[in-house]
Protein backbone atom coordinates (compact mmCIF):
# COMPACT_ATOMS: atom_id res chain seq x y z
CA UNK A 1 0.00 0.00 0.00
CA UNK A 2 1.53 3.35 -0.93
CA UNK A 3 2.24 5.45 2.13
CA UNK A 4 1.66 8.83 0.48
CA UNK A 5 -1.97 8.78 1.62
CA UNK A 6 -0.75 8.90 5.23
CA UNK A 7 1.19 12.17 4.99
CA UNK A 8 -1.43 13.93 7.14
CA UNK A 9 0.08 12.62 10.36
CA UNK A 10 3.34 14.48 9.73
CA UNK A 11 1.27 17.66 9.43
CA UNK A 12 -0.59 16.97 12.66
CA UNK A 13 -3.80 16.01 10.84
CA UNK A 14 -5.71 12.72 10.35
CA UNK A 15 -4.61 10.71 7.33
CA UNK A 16 -6.86 9.55 4.49
CA UNK A 17 -8.27 6.02 4.76
CA UNK A 18 -9.77 3.94 1.94
CA UNK A 19 -12.82 1.66 2.02
CA UNK A 20 -10.85 -1.59 1.94
CA UNK A 21 -9.05 -0.55 5.13
CA UNK A 22 -12.40 0.11 6.79
CA UNK A 23 -13.40 -3.42 5.75
CA UNK A 24 -10.26 -4.84 7.36
CA UNK A 25 -11.02 -2.98 10.58
CA UNK A 26 -14.57 -4.34 10.65
CA UNK A 27 -13.30 -7.90 10.29
CA UNK A 28 -10.64 -7.36 12.95
CA UNK A 29 -13.20 -5.99 15.41
CA UNK A 30 -15.65 -8.84 14.80
CA UNK A 31 -12.89 -11.46 15.00
CA UNK A 32 -11.50 -10.10 18.27
CA UNK A 33 -14.91 -9.95 19.95
CA UNK A 34 -15.80 -13.48 18.81
CA UNK A 35 -12.39 -15.05 19.45
CA UNK A 36 -11.94 -13.56 22.92
CA UNK A 37 -15.18 -15.22 23.96
CA UNK A 38 -13.81 -18.64 22.92
CA UNK A 39 -10.82 -18.22 25.24
CA UNK A 40 -12.83 -18.12 28.46
CA UNK A 41 -14.10 -21.28 30.18
CA UNK A 42 -16.80 -21.12 32.87
CA UNK A 43 -14.34 -21.96 35.64
CA UNK A 44 -11.68 -19.55 34.38
CA UNK A 45 -10.98 -16.35 36.30
CA UNK A 46 -7.97 -14.82 34.44
CA UNK A 47 -7.27 -14.02 30.78
CA UNK A 48 -3.62 -13.60 29.77
CA UNK A 49 -3.13 -12.18 26.29
CA UNK A 50 -0.87 -9.93 24.21
CA UNK A 51 -2.32 -7.97 21.30
CA UNK A 52 0.23 -6.74 18.77
CA UNK A 53 -0.37 -4.27 15.96
CA UNK A 54 2.74 -4.43 13.81
CA UNK A 55 1.82 -1.48 11.56
CA UNK A 56 -0.22 0.71 13.88
CA UNK A 57 -0.27 4.00 11.98
CA UNK A 58 -1.38 7.27 13.54
CA UNK A 59 -4.73 6.05 14.84
CA UNK A 60 -7.00 8.70 13.35
CA UNK A 61 -8.24 9.01 9.75
CA UNK A 62 -10.62 10.78 7.41
CA UNK A 63 -12.64 8.49 5.16
CA UNK A 64 -11.64 9.03 1.52
CA UNK A 65 -15.24 9.28 0.29
CA UNK A 66 -17.51 10.28 3.19
CA UNK A 67 -14.90 12.55 4.87
CA UNK A 68 -16.04 11.17 8.22
CA UNK A 69 -13.56 10.88 11.09
CA UNK A 70 -12.66 7.27 11.88
CA UNK A 71 -10.14 5.51 14.10
CA UNK A 72 -7.42 3.05 13.21
CA UNK A 73 -6.49 -0.47 14.23
CA UNK A 74 -5.11 0.35 17.72
CA UNK A 75 -8.58 1.59 18.68
CA UNK A 76 -10.16 -1.46 17.06
CA UNK A 77 -8.14 -3.58 19.49
CA UNK A 78 -9.04 -1.46 22.50
CA UNK A 79 -12.76 -1.18 21.70
CA UNK A 80 -13.19 -4.82 20.72
CA UNK A 81 -11.65 -5.95 24.00
CA UNK A 82 -13.99 -3.65 25.92
CA UNK A 83 -16.98 -5.13 24.07
CA UNK A 84 -15.84 -8.70 24.71
CA UNK A 85 -15.28 -7.92 28.39
CA UNK A 86 -18.84 -6.63 28.69
CA UNK A 87 -20.29 -9.71 26.96
CA UNK A 88 -18.25 -12.10 29.10
CA UNK A 89 -19.31 -10.40 32.33
CA UNK A 90 -22.97 -11.28 31.74
CA UNK A 91 -24.11 -13.96 34.16
CA UNK A 92 -20.73 -14.46 35.84
CA UNK A 93 -20.69 -14.56 39.63
CA UNK A 94 -17.00 -13.61 39.75
CA UNK A 95 -15.42 -10.94 37.55
CA UNK A 96 -12.74 -12.03 35.10
CA UNK A 97 -9.26 -10.60 35.63
CA UNK A 98 -7.99 -9.30 32.29
CA UNK A 99 -4.20 -9.44 32.17
CA UNK A 100 -3.63 -7.86 28.75
CA UNK A 101 -0.86 -5.92 27.06
CA UNK A 102 -1.14 -3.95 23.82
CA UNK A 103 1.91 -3.33 21.65
CA UNK A 104 1.50 -0.75 18.88
CA UNK A 105 4.48 -0.74 16.51
CA UNK A 106 5.01 2.02 13.94
CA UNK A 107 8.19 2.89 12.04
CA UNK A 108 7.11 6.46 11.17
CA UNK A 109 8.00 8.60 14.18
CA UNK A 110 5.49 11.33 13.26
CA UNK A 111 2.70 8.75 12.94
CA UNK A 112 3.59 7.23 16.31
CA UNK A 113 3.56 10.66 17.94
CA UNK A 114 0.16 11.35 16.39
CA UNK A 115 -1.08 7.99 17.74
CA UNK A 116 0.17 8.86 21.21
CA UNK A 117 -1.70 12.16 21.10
CA UNK A 118 -4.85 10.47 19.78
CA UNK A 119 -4.73 7.88 22.56
CA UNK A 120 -4.48 10.69 25.10
CA UNK A 121 -7.32 12.62 23.45
CA UNK A 122 -9.54 9.52 23.64
CA UNK A 123 -8.89 8.87 27.32
CA UNK A 124 -6.16 6.23 27.13
CA UNK A 125 -3.23 8.50 28.07
CA UNK A 126 -2.80 7.17 31.59
CA UNK A 127 -2.40 3.62 30.25
CA UNK A 128 0.57 4.41 27.99
CA UNK A 129 3.70 2.64 29.28
CA UNK A 130 1.47 0.52 31.54
CA UNK A 131 -0.61 -1.89 29.46
CA UNK A 132 -0.31 0.15 26.23
CA UNK A 133 3.19 0.14 24.75
CA UNK A 134 4.22 2.33 21.79
CA UNK A 135 7.24 1.08 19.83
CA UNK A 136 9.02 3.10 17.15
CA UNK A 137 10.61 1.05 14.39
CA UNK A 138 9.76 -1.79 12.03
CA UNK A 139 7.88 -4.89 13.11
CA UNK A 140 10.87 -7.01 12.08
CA UNK A 141 13.14 -4.93 14.33
CA UNK A 142 10.90 -5.47 17.36
CA UNK A 143 9.86 -9.07 16.63
CA UNK A 144 12.38 -10.73 18.98
CA UNK A 145 11.38 -8.50 21.90
CA UNK A 146 7.68 -9.00 21.17
CA UNK A 147 8.02 -12.79 21.19
CA UNK A 148 9.77 -12.54 24.57
CA UNK A 149 6.97 -10.35 25.94
CA UNK A 150 4.34 -12.84 24.83
CA UNK A 151 6.25 -15.71 26.43
CA UNK A 152 6.54 -13.74 29.64
CA UNK A 153 2.77 -13.28 29.85
CA UNK A 154 1.81 -16.72 28.51
CA UNK A 155 4.85 -19.00 29.03
CA UNK A 156 3.30 -22.33 28.04
CA UNK A 157 1.25 -21.52 24.93
CA UNK A 158 2.14 -17.94 23.95
CA UNK A 159 -1.43 -16.72 23.61
CA UNK A 160 -1.37 -13.63 21.35
CA UNK A 161 -2.95 -11.92 18.36
CA UNK A 162 -0.76 -10.27 15.73
CA UNK A 163 -2.23 -7.83 13.23
CA UNK A 164 0.29 -7.43 10.41
CA UNK A 165 -1.39 -4.97 8.07
CA UNK A 166 1.71 -4.40 5.99
CA UNK A 167 1.90 -1.61 3.41
CA UNK A 168 2.62 -3.95 0.50
CA UNK A 169 3.86 -7.53 0.45
CA UNK A 170 7.43 -7.80 1.75
CA UNK A 171 7.49 -6.20 5.20
CA UNK A 172 6.71 -9.53 6.94
CA UNK A 173 8.81 -12.44 5.60
CA UNK A 174 7.19 -15.87 5.67
CA UNK A 175 10.10 -17.17 7.74
CA UNK A 176 9.30 -14.66 10.51
CA UNK A 177 5.66 -15.77 10.59
CA UNK A 178 6.80 -19.39 10.78
CA UNK A 179 9.03 -18.55 13.72
CA UNK A 180 6.20 -16.79 15.56
CA UNK A 181 3.86 -19.75 15.10
CA UNK A 182 6.58 -22.18 16.18
CA UNK A 183 7.59 -20.29 19.32
CA UNK A 184 4.05 -19.18 20.24
CA UNK A 185 1.72 -22.17 19.63
CA UNK A 186 -1.45 -20.18 20.32
CA UNK A 187 -0.55 -17.10 18.31
CA UNK A 188 -3.12 -15.86 15.80
CA UNK A 189 -1.77 -13.91 12.84
CA UNK A 190 -3.87 -11.66 10.61
CA UNK A 191 -1.81 -10.63 7.58
CA UNK A 192 -2.56 -8.50 4.53
CA UNK A 193 -0.87 -9.00 1.19
CA UNK A 194 -1.26 -6.67 -1.82
CA UNK A 195 -1.59 -9.51 -4.30
CA UNK A 196 -2.82 -7.48 -7.28
CA UNK A 197 -0.06 -4.93 -6.88
CA UNK A 198 2.54 -7.69 -6.73
CA UNK A 199 1.27 -9.36 -9.91
CA UNK A 200 1.00 -6.06 -11.78
CA UNK A 201 4.63 -5.15 -11.22
CA UNK A 202 6.32 -8.56 -11.01
CA UNK A 203 8.85 -9.19 -13.77
CA UNK A 204 12.20 -10.84 -14.34
CA UNK A 205 14.21 -7.94 -12.94
CA UNK A 206 16.53 -7.46 -9.96
CA UNK A 207 13.84 -5.31 -8.32
CA UNK A 208 11.33 -8.19 -8.35
CA UNK A 209 14.01 -10.61 -7.14
CA UNK A 210 14.62 -8.32 -4.18
CA UNK A 211 10.89 -8.32 -3.42
CA UNK A 212 10.75 -12.13 -3.65
CA UNK A 213 13.73 -12.38 -1.30
CA UNK A 214 11.83 -10.13 1.12
CA UNK A 215 8.66 -12.25 0.95
CA UNK A 216 10.84 -15.31 1.55
CA UNK A 217 8.90 -17.96 -0.39
CA UNK A 218 11.50 -20.30 -1.95
CA UNK A 219 11.05 -21.33 -5.59
CA UNK A 220 7.78 -19.44 -5.92
CA UNK A 221 7.57 -19.99 -9.69
CA UNK A 222 8.92 -23.56 -9.65
CA UNK A 223 11.82 -22.75 -11.91
CA UNK A 224 9.82 -20.70 -14.40
CA UNK A 225 10.12 -16.99 -15.17
CA UNK A 226 7.47 -14.28 -15.00
CA UNK A 227 7.92 -13.61 -18.72
CA UNK A 228 7.30 -17.28 -19.49
CA UNK A 229 4.19 -17.41 -17.27
CA UNK A 230 2.69 -14.17 -18.61
CA UNK A 231 3.36 -15.28 -22.19
CA UNK A 232 2.18 -18.90 -22.00
CA UNK A 233 -0.42 -19.22 -19.24
CA UNK A 234 -3.99 -18.63 -20.39
CA UNK A 235 -4.70 -16.81 -17.11
CA UNK A 236 -1.33 -15.82 -15.71
CA UNK A 237 -2.94 -13.99 -12.77
CA UNK A 238 -4.65 -17.20 -11.67
CA UNK A 239 -1.40 -19.12 -11.98
CA UNK A 240 0.69 -16.62 -10.01
CA UNK A 241 -2.00 -16.27 -7.32
CA UNK A 242 -2.15 -20.04 -6.97
CA UNK A 243 1.61 -20.26 -6.57
CA UNK A 244 1.62 -17.40 -4.07
CA UNK A 245 -1.19 -18.98 -2.06
CA UNK A 246 0.46 -22.39 -1.87
CA UNK A 247 3.91 -20.94 -1.23
CA UNK A 248 2.72 -18.55 1.47
CA UNK A 249 0.79 -21.04 3.59
CA UNK A 250 3.50 -23.66 3.17
CA UNK A 251 6.37 -21.31 4.06
CA UNK A 252 4.51 -19.87 7.07
CA UNK A 253 3.98 -23.33 8.54
CA UNK A 254 0.42 -22.70 9.78
CA UNK A 255 -1.77 -25.74 10.40
CA UNK A 256 -4.94 -23.71 9.79
CA UNK A 257 -5.54 -20.74 7.53
CA UNK A 258 -7.97 -18.66 5.52
CA UNK A 259 -6.97 -16.71 2.41
CA UNK A 260 -9.75 -14.44 1.16
CA UNK A 261 -9.81 -11.26 -0.89
CA UNK A 262 -10.66 -7.78 0.32
CA UNK A 263 -12.59 -6.22 -2.53
CA UNK A 264 -11.41 -2.73 -3.39
CA UNK A 265 -12.61 0.01 -5.68
CA UNK A 266 -10.04 0.74 -8.34
CA UNK A 267 -6.99 -0.14 -6.22
CA UNK A 268 -6.58 -3.87 -6.81
CA UNK A 269 -7.42 -6.77 -4.53
CA UNK A 270 -5.73 -7.55 -1.23
CA UNK A 271 -5.49 -10.85 0.54
CA UNK A 272 -6.60 -11.00 4.15
CA UNK A 273 -4.80 -14.05 5.51
CA UNK A 274 -5.49 -15.63 8.88
CA UNK A 275 -2.88 -18.10 10.16
CA UNK A 276 -3.07 -20.18 13.33
CA UNK A 277 -2.38 -23.59 14.84
CA UNK A 278 -5.90 -24.30 16.06
CA UNK A 279 -9.08 -25.12 14.08
CA UNK A 280 -11.30 -23.15 16.47
CA UNK A 281 -9.55 -19.89 15.59
CA UNK A 282 -9.86 -20.71 11.90
CA UNK A 283 -13.58 -21.35 12.34
CA UNK A 284 -14.11 -18.01 14.10
CA UNK A 285 -12.41 -16.11 11.27
CA UNK A 286 -14.41 -17.93 8.59
CA UNK A 287 -17.64 -17.16 10.44
CA UNK A 288 -16.68 -13.48 10.49
CA UNK A 289 -16.22 -13.52 6.69
CA UNK A 290 -19.76 -14.81 6.31
CA UNK A 291 -21.05 -12.09 8.63
CA UNK A 292 -19.08 -9.33 6.88
CA UNK A 293 -19.93 -10.44 3.37
CA UNK A 294 -20.15 -6.99 1.77
CA UNK A 295 -16.41 -6.61 1.23
CA UNK A 296 -14.96 -10.12 1.04
CA UNK A 297 -14.73 -12.66 -1.72
CA UNK A 298 -12.88 -15.77 -2.77
CA UNK A 299 -12.52 -17.09 -6.29
CA UNK A 300 -12.71 -20.82 -5.70
CA UNK A 301 -15.47 -23.38 -5.31
CA UNK A 302 -18.28 -23.61 -2.76
CA UNK A 303 -17.22 -26.84 -1.08
CA UNK A 304 -14.07 -28.69 -0.11
CA UNK A 305 -11.05 -27.96 -2.37
CA UNK A 306 -12.32 -24.42 -2.89
CA UNK A 307 -8.90 -23.22 -4.06
CA UNK A 308 -8.76 -25.67 -6.92
CA UNK A 309 -9.57 -22.65 -9.11
CA UNK A 310 -8.00 -19.92 -7.01
CA UNK A 311 -7.60 -16.71 -8.97
CA UNK A 312 -9.59 -14.58 -11.34
CA UNK A 313 -9.38 -12.67 -14.55
CA UNK A 314 -9.47 -8.87 -14.46
CA UNK A 315 -11.80 -8.74 -17.48
CA UNK A 316 -14.47 -10.44 -15.34
CA UNK A 317 -14.43 -7.81 -12.59
CA UNK A 318 -17.59 -5.79 -12.12
CA UNK A 319 -17.91 -2.82 -9.78
CA UNK A 320 -17.09 -2.69 -6.07
CA UNK A 321 -20.41 -4.08 -4.85
CA UNK A 322 -21.20 -6.33 -7.81
CA UNK A 323 -21.01 -10.11 -7.95
CA UNK A 324 -17.91 -11.23 -9.80
CA UNK A 325 -18.62 -13.87 -12.40
CA UNK A 326 -16.10 -16.20 -10.77
CA UNK A 327 -16.44 -14.84 -7.27
CA UNK A 328 -17.98 -16.27 -4.13
CA UNK A 329 -19.29 -13.43 -2.01
CA UNK A 330 -20.42 -15.12 1.24
CA UNK A 331 -24.02 -14.10 0.47
CA UNK A 332 -27.31 -16.00 0.22
CA UNK A 333 -26.35 -17.47 -3.17
CA UNK A 334 -23.05 -18.65 -1.68
CA UNK A 335 -24.87 -20.12 1.34
CA UNK A 336 -27.09 -22.28 -0.87
CA UNK A 337 -24.17 -23.34 -3.08
CA UNK A 338 -22.06 -24.24 -0.07
CA UNK A 339 -24.83 -26.31 1.52
CA UNK A 340 -25.55 -28.25 -1.65
CA UNK A 341 -21.90 -28.87 -2.43
CA UNK A 342 -20.94 -29.80 1.12
CA UNK A 343 -23.71 -32.40 1.46
CA UNK A 344 -22.59 -33.98 -1.79
CA UNK A 345 -18.92 -34.08 -0.76
CA UNK A 346 -19.20 -35.06 2.89
CA UNK A 347 -21.39 -38.12 2.36
CA UNK A 348 -18.80 -40.18 0.38
CA UNK A 349 -15.99 -39.02 2.68
CA UNK A 350 -17.85 -40.43 5.68
CA UNK A 351 -18.85 -43.54 3.73
CA UNK A 352 -15.18 -44.27 3.03
CA UNK A 353 -14.43 -44.37 6.76
CA UNK A 354 -15.89 -47.72 7.75
CA UNK A 355 -15.06 -47.28 11.43
CA UNK A 356 -16.39 -43.72 11.42
CA UNK A 357 -14.78 -40.33 11.91
CA UNK A 358 -15.25 -37.77 14.64
CA UNK A 359 -16.75 -34.43 13.72
CA UNK A 360 -13.65 -32.71 15.09
CA UNK A 361 -11.37 -34.74 12.83
CA UNK A 362 -13.61 -34.24 9.80
CA UNK A 363 -13.65 -30.48 10.29
CA UNK A 364 -9.96 -30.03 11.13
CA UNK A 365 -8.79 -32.19 8.21
CA UNK A 366 -10.88 -30.40 5.56
CA UNK A 367 -11.62 -26.86 6.77
CA UNK A 368 -8.55 -25.21 5.20
CA UNK A 369 -9.87 -26.03 1.74
CA UNK A 370 -13.47 -24.96 2.32
CA UNK A 371 -15.19 -21.58 2.67
CA UNK A 372 -17.65 -23.17 5.12
CA UNK A 373 -17.53 -22.44 8.83
CA UNK A 374 -18.48 -24.95 11.51
CA UNK A 375 -22.14 -23.98 11.45
CA UNK A 376 -22.40 -24.72 7.72
CA UNK A 377 -20.58 -28.03 8.15
CA UNK A 378 -23.07 -29.03 10.83
CA UNK A 379 -26.11 -27.95 8.79
CA UNK A 380 -24.89 -30.11 5.90
CA UNK A 381 -24.46 -33.04 8.29
CA UNK A 382 -27.94 -32.43 9.74
CA UNK A 383 -29.40 -32.84 6.25
CA UNK A 384 -27.44 -36.04 5.69
CA UNK A 385 -28.88 -37.42 8.93
CA UNK A 386 -32.41 -36.45 7.85
CA UNK A 387 -31.83 -38.24 4.53
CA UNK A 388 -30.65 -41.33 6.46
CA UNK A 389 -27.32 -41.08 4.65
CA UNK A 390 -25.29 -40.94 7.89
CA UNK A 391 -25.74 -41.40 11.62
CA UNK A 392 -24.09 -39.22 14.27
CA UNK A 393 -23.51 -40.72 17.70
CA UNK A 394 -22.33 -39.01 20.90
CA UNK A 395 -19.89 -40.55 23.37
CA UNK A 396 -22.78 -41.77 25.52
CA UNK A 397 -24.59 -43.35 22.57
CA UNK A 398 -27.18 -40.63 21.93
CA UNK A 399 -28.15 -39.99 18.32
CA UNK A 400 -27.58 -36.45 17.08
CA UNK A 401 -30.33 -35.15 14.84
CA UNK A 402 -29.77 -31.38 14.88
CA UNK A 403 -26.77 -29.28 13.85
CA UNK A 404 -26.84 -27.38 17.14
CA UNK A 405 -26.17 -30.56 19.14
CA UNK A 406 -23.12 -31.83 17.22
CA UNK A 407 -19.89 -31.88 19.24
CA UNK A 408 -16.25 -32.47 18.28
CA UNK A 409 -16.09 -36.01 19.72
CA UNK A 410 -19.33 -37.18 18.08
CA UNK A 411 -18.75 -40.05 15.63
CA UNK A 412 -20.07 -39.85 12.07
CA UNK A 413 -20.78 -43.10 10.24
CA UNK A 414 -22.50 -44.09 7.04
CA UNK A 415 -26.04 -45.34 7.66
CA UNK A 416 -27.01 -48.89 6.71
CA UNK A 417 -29.59 -47.53 4.25
CA UNK A 418 -27.88 -45.27 1.74
CA UNK A 419 -29.29 -42.56 -0.46
CA UNK A 420 -27.30 -40.85 -3.14
CA UNK A 421 -26.78 -37.09 -3.21
CA UNK A 422 -25.55 -35.37 -6.30
CA UNK A 423 -23.57 -32.13 -6.44
CA UNK A 424 -23.41 -29.57 -9.22
CA UNK A 425 -19.64 -29.55 -9.01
Amino acid sequence: MPRSQYKGWAEGKPAIIKQHSIAKHEVLHAYLVAYLQTLVLPQQDTVNLCLIDGFAGGGRYIHEDSRELTFGSPFVFLKAVKEAQALLSIGRKKDLAWNLDYFFVEKDRAALQFLKQTLSDEGYGDRIEKDIHLLNGTFQKHSDALIKEVKKKSPRIGRSIFLLDQYGYKDVPASLIKRILFELPRAEIILTFAVDSFINYASDTPKTKKILDGIDIPDLLQGRTFDDIKRNEKDFRLFIQSQLYKGLVSSCGADYFTVFFIRTKGHGDYWLVHLSQHPRARDVMTRVHWEKNNNFIHYGGAGIEMFRALGYSVKNDTDFTGQNELGFCFDEVATKATHQTMTGQLAPMIRDRESGISYGELFSSTCNSSPADGERYKLALEELVALKEIVITSADGAKRLKASTIRDDDVLKSAAQKFFIFSNE
